[in-house]
């Protein structure tokens, strides 16, 4: 029989330390324990011990009256020392079979074997769905040489292996290549210590060049010369089991003494306790959990010891082999302890003190509740899926863990018959076989089998996981398991892998509950990697702990002493450098050799992070730029940016690239870690403020920096369009994501037009609290003057409907994978993020990707979104309110920034020439494409016989004025226009008001002092910048847009048209290019009829959107209980109007569709252009 008693001998809480001591380490740490000895002789392990069951179970309990005689004492002592040495052997014995494991798996990859053990990292590797075989598949590629002066230029295609661009190089060098050994060669590059070895644009680096339209370098290396630093050389082999064995027998009290203290302390609010006892598999209950008779407050000296004995109607026999005893500890308040005497007062439930369990398999324990979509079914439909198992094997074999939770059990006599089913199920793909993983199928031959099905996807594939597998050595019932061998394996075989397990395992040690088994797979890591590697991930983790240091001393710090402190700080990590050069945590592609401690600084937000300038040890390389931060815990940024990266893993491979910016971030310990930074770019809330305070609220500072970094017009439409996509993948990304906390510094724009987000310290859906308010109000962050970027200008174009598209196209994609992302965060729950750890954080994602609905669904719903968002002035209140909190503006910007916002330069008279005379000569109009004045300025410089012409808005005028007010606060400067005006401000009347105010401003302000007039303030604004070159001549007028002539029907309207069930389903996407009656902007809505229609019954009426020429609607208008032979008789009359509160609404166009024309088997996606048929 076997029997846990519960014993307590003087005080129970050392009871508690004493067996905690002697538990493995695989218990969770309860908050109140109690002592549990098994008397049972072993099962089998992995260490191949035999198995003897018992026929029931029984948990002991007596009166607690009964005080033990000093023989039972004695028993008990010896039970206890018995039961500890028997655990002890046994972990003793796993540790061997692990060793013995691990010798098997080092000796299948061999030093000399080049394949496996190159001793440089591979370049990763991203799959990406062709371009569709346009001109954009080309690159330009430049290759160094040694010996040349000059790099070897050529442009090949995107698909080209390596080998041809190898030959294809040797070719400029030899004369004969006859005697040339191709293989003998490999291209690196430049900057980064990574080899290339597939086709040329599948190749992370080369994907990020073409994003960033920087130039591909590359450098020709034979195999002799390339650096094999990190190769493994001689086997230290030898020492593993030592290592294994030192680290198993440490000793760690996940259950310290002040603890203890403080559960004693409150136990004496409590006058009863009871145990409620439960045995588990899978997370479910085997049986109805048993509640044991409530004890009095036993909590003193001297009450006498008590045991408790409780009775599980079940035969041991059946149990499963990962069984789980669950005891959890409950406690009655004592209702007195508040010193209240209202005996009438409502009496408070039972609080849980702790928890405990046991499993026979080495004590590990899986208390985790996840969320599984599963766990919705009824009982009648797990039944349902386990009597079809067989079809779903055949018809649906993603169902698999769907199937295997739907088994009534998971007896031994059950378990022939499920490993069965399970070797004679499909493959399934890596990813979907993650699921297997997670804390629900404890069954080893079940996640054996998921191992397998992973063991398929590529290394680079891995990669993009291996977090969630980390955390899944936690399920595992045995130290030595197929998870383990098989990330260990691939460890063995590419150092990017062994990288970041290193730190994944690092910061696994951590753990209160499963650091020690993570320490055992670290110490095999480290035993298997050779000591090459080894000696660079141990300068790794001496670096951190240097930046770690410093940035701690900087953060105390405060003022000018931060200053100081940095700089000391810094030359301790200087001489780091001078002894070696050292791997970044980031990659280990990425080598550096010194700090440019000119470069170094520091951010000014609360955590107070350290901004980092490392010289590449490449001297082809540029410059490396990462931040380091301590007080934050970076575990939840690194999960959330490889959610992102995942999303656009997925969308690549369809075919979309959104223009993703992907940036590393790694944790290095607790509450510290490195972020990359990416440059030539800046948060919105800098670019915002140029224009005051309150630029949050206008439209233009965003594509006025855009066009200041580009200012030739196809760079700028370059820029606007990766605005374009890149926005719709944040929008999608950080709306399923839930991340919160969205404010104008922590959205940053690159010179390029991408848009991305950075520090995700609130997500799934946690949003930042003002108060009793939420901060995120809106469903993402999307703002007018995003609108302006997109649209390019005021008014709604077409290009916004491009964005509209591009998020629901995305956005559906992601849909498809919804089960992939729930089991990734689903595994993630055990790591101890504190916004991920209940099913409730999973719930949020499972809402957002809205599973069970349509595409078109879908679509519309994502349209609601855009629009609740656009129209949200909630979050530029949020930034405006950001901008006052951070306000440091105290003066022009430092360093090298530019000091004008539409100018990338600062301008120096000596460079330009003293200005002798300037003067306002006219003023323009213009569209952009909205109607504006600029004003023409006529400067004529010293040493020049013709005057200059540059064109500045008043906008600009005032912006150079206000800048002049801060350089020169003591200075008399001249007054300036005043802004505000009645009525509309951009017509002629207005502009010839102020080209004479503005004649006056410049004829006083050039007459200023010396100080003023020759700052380099006024020489930049009036240095002639791209658009004054390309400005229309002095006595041209700009034609304005066209507008209609009245009666002229022109646009398009874009339709889906689909049929099931009965119903026909329209959805109105788009229309575009409308033209009104009189030219302006008409408020057009969508009537459609299903012809013949005498009584109008089928009229059917979308919203009406406001003042646009370019609607998105996406509404499905639905026609329910037709038939196809009906509707081959019908025709679509689809009409578009104008809705007018003061006339009639007036006709745009129409269409009209013979149903009969489509293949309502599918749907039918297409523009339809308007004519001027009558509507119905």
């Amino acid at each position: 029989m076997l029997t846990i008693s519960a014993v307590t001998a003087g005080d129970p809480w050392d009871a508690v330390l004493e067996s905690k001591g002697n538990t493995s380490r695989g218990s969770p740490p309860p908050e109140a324990k109690v002592s549990l000895a098994v008397h049972s002789q072993h099962r089998r392990a992995s260490t191949g011990a035999s198995v003897t069951r018992s026929h029931s179970l029984n948990i002991s309990e007596t009166s607690s009256q009964h005080k033990p005689s000093n023989q039972d004492k004695r028993k008990e002592k010896a039970l206890k020392t018995n039961g500890a040495q028997d655990e002890e052997d046994a972990q003793n014995l796993e540790i061997a079979a692990f060793c013995k494991d691990v010798a098997t798996l080092r000796s299948k990859f061999p030093n000399d074997d080049i394949s496996t053990n190159p001793g440089f990292v591979l370049s990763p590797v991203i799959a990406q769905r062709g371009d569709g075989g346009d001109n954009s598949n080309s690159v330009k590629v430049s290759i160094e040489i040694s010996g040349s002066r000059e790099p070897v230029t050529f442009t090949c295609d995107g698909n080209s292996p390596v080998e041809l661009l190898i030959s294809q190089t040797l070719c400029w060098v030899h004369d004969d290549l006859n005697q040339v050994d191709f293989s003998s060669y490999l291209l690196k590059v430049c900057g980064r210590e990574e080899v290339l070895k597939h086709s040329l644009g599948s190749h992370e680096y080369v994907q990020n060049c073409r994003k960033w339209e920087n130039e591909i370098t590359l450098q020709l290396l034979s195999h002799s010369t390339m650096r094999r630093d990190l190769a493994r050389t001689v086997s230290h082999f030898n020492k593993l089991g030592h290592k294994l064995l030192m680290v198993a027998s440490r000793q760690h009290s996940a259950f310290p003494r002040q603890k203890h203290n403080q559960c004693l302390f409150c136990c004496f609010s409590y006058e009863k306790y009871f145990l409620m006892c439960s045995l588990t598999h899978n997370g479910k209950n085997l049986f109805k959990p048993v509640q044991s008779k409530r004890v009095v407050n036993l909590f003193v000296a001297d009450i006498s010891p008590f045991s408790l004995r409780i009775s599980f109607p079940i035969a041991i026999a059946v149990l499963p082999l990962e069984s789980i005893l669950s005891l959890t500890l409950f406690g009655v308040l004592n209702q007195n302890a508040s010193g209240s005497p209202d005996s009438n007062k409502q009496r408070k439930a039972p609080e849980l003190l702790g928890k405990d369990g046991t499993s026979e398999c080495l004590d590990n324990v899986i208390l985790f509740d996840l969320l599984s979509l599963f766990s919705r079914l009824k009982q009648s439909d797990h039944q349902l899926l386990w009597d079809y198992r067989l079809h779903c094997r055949r018809d649906h074999p993603s169902s698999l863990p769907k199937v295997l939770a739907s088994a009534p059990s998971w007896d031994w006599a059950s378990m022939a018959h499920i490993h069965s089913l399970l070797h004679h199920w499909p493959s399934l793909p890596p990813v979907a076989a993650l699921e297997l993983l997670d804390s629900k199928f404890a069954d080893t031959e079940v996640r054996s089998v998921a191992v397998s099905w992973i063991e398929k996807s590529s290394d680079d594939e891995l990669a993009d996981y291996l977090p969630q597998l980390v955390q899944a050595l936690k399920f595992e019932c045995h130290l030595n398991n197929a998870l383990v061998k098989f990330l260990l394996s691939r460890a063995q075989g590419n150092i990017n892998i062994a990288h970041y397990l290193y730190w994944l395992l690092k910061d696994a040690v951590q753990d209160p509950v499963w650091g020690q088994r993570y320490e055992r797979v670290l110490g095999a890591l480290l035993c298997l990697c050779g000591s090459k590697l080894r000696a660079e991930l141990e300068k790794q983790t001496h670096l951190v702990t240097l930046l770690g240091a410093v940035a701690e001393r900087v953060k105390q710090a405060g003022g000018s002493a931060r200053q100081v402190a940095l700089q000391e700080g810094l030359e301790n990590v200087q001489n780091f450098f001078q002894r070696n050069s050292c791997r970044l945590p980031l990659s280990p592609s990425l080598v550096a050799k010194e700090l440019n401690i000119k470069a170094c600084s520091f951010f000014s937000s609360n955590a107070v992070p350290l901004k980092l300038a490392l010289v590449n040890a490449d001297p082809l390389g540029e410059e490396i730029n990462v931040m380091y931060k301590v007080g934050e815990d970076l575990r939840q940024d690194m999960l959330a940016l490889q959610m992102i990266r995942i999303m656009d893993r997925m969308w690549l491979q369809e075919g979309l690239d959104l223009r993703i910016v992907n940036f590393k971030c790694i944790s290095t310990g607790k509450d510290k870690g490195m972020v990359e930074l990416v440059p030539s770019s800046d948060t919105l809330r800098k670019i915002q403020v140029e224009y005051g305070v309150t630029g949050s609220f206008k439209d233009k500072p965003l594509a006025e920096w855009l066009r200041k970094y580009n200012p030739a017009e196809d760079e700028y439409e370059k820029a606007s369009e990766n605005f374009i996509y890149s926005c719709a993948g944040c929008c999608v990304a950080t709306y399923v994501l839930g991340i919160c906390d969205r404010h104008n510094d922590n959205i940053m724009l690159r010179s390029t037009g991408h848009m991305f987000h950075i520090d995700f310290g609130k997500f799934l859906g946690h949003a930042q609290m003002f108060g009793s308010f939420k901060r995120d109000r809106a469903p993402f962050v999307l703002t007018s003057d995003m609108a302006y970027v997109i649209n390019g200008g005021e008014r709604p174009t077409s290009r916004f409907q491009l964005f509209v598209d591009l998020c629901c196209q995305a956005y559906n994609l992601i849909r498809k994978h919804c089960g992939l992302f729930l089991n990734l965060l689903s595994l993630m729950m055990s790591s101890g993020l504190p916004e991920l750890s209940g099913s409730e954080d999973l719930k949020y994602v499972f809402d957002a990707l809205q599973p069970h609905s349509t595409d078109a669904e879908a679509t519309i719903f994502f349209t609601r979104l855009i629009e609740s968002s656009l129209g949200s002035v909630a979050t530029k209140f949020n930034f405006f309110i950001h901008n006052l909190a951070q306000l440091r503006f105290s003066g022009l910007p430092a360093n090298d920034e530019p000091i004008l916002s539409f100018s990338p330069k600062t301008y120096t008279m000596k460079q330009e020439g003293r200005i002798l005379h300037a003067s306002i000569f006219s003023f323009q109009k213009r569209y952009n494409p909205d109607k504006y004045y600029t004003y023409v300025v006529r400067i004529l410089r010293e040493g020049q016989n013709e005057p200059q012409f540059v064109f500045r808005t008043f906008d600009e005028f005032q912006e150079l004025h206000n800048k002049l007010t801060i350089l020169f606060p003591l200075w008399k400067l001249p007054s300036f226009p005043n802004k505000m005006v009645l009525g509309r401000t951009h017509i002629k009347e207005v502009a010839a008001k102020r080209k004479v105010e503005l004649s006056h401003y410049v004829h006083n302000l050039m007459r200023s002092s010396t100080e003023v007039i020759q700052c380099d303030l006024i020489y930049t604004f009036f240095h002639p910048i791209a658009r004054d070159d390309r400005a229309e001549g002095l006595d041209a007028t700009p034609k304005p847009p066209m507008s209609p002539n009245s009666g002229r029907v022109e646009g398009e309207v874009k339709l889906s048209i689909s049929y099931r069930n009965s119903t026909l389903f329209i959805m109105v996407m788009h229309i575009k290019d409308l033209v009104s009656e009189d030219g302006t902007d008409p408020n057009p809505y969508v009537k459609t009829y299903l012809l013949p229609d005498p009584h109008k019954t089928s009229k059917r009426k979308t919203k009406i959107s406001r003042k646009t020429r370019n609607p998105t609607f996406n509404e499905m208008l639905v026609y329910s209980g037709y038939s196809k032979e009906t509707l081959g008789l019908r025709e679509l009359q689809l009409s578009v109007l104008s809705a007018e509160s003061l006339s009639e609404n007036y006709f745009l166009g129409s269409i009209t569709l013979r149903l009969k024309d489509f293949d309502l088997s599918k749907e039918t996606v297409k523009w339809y252009k308007l004519t001027a048929v009558p509507y119905f």
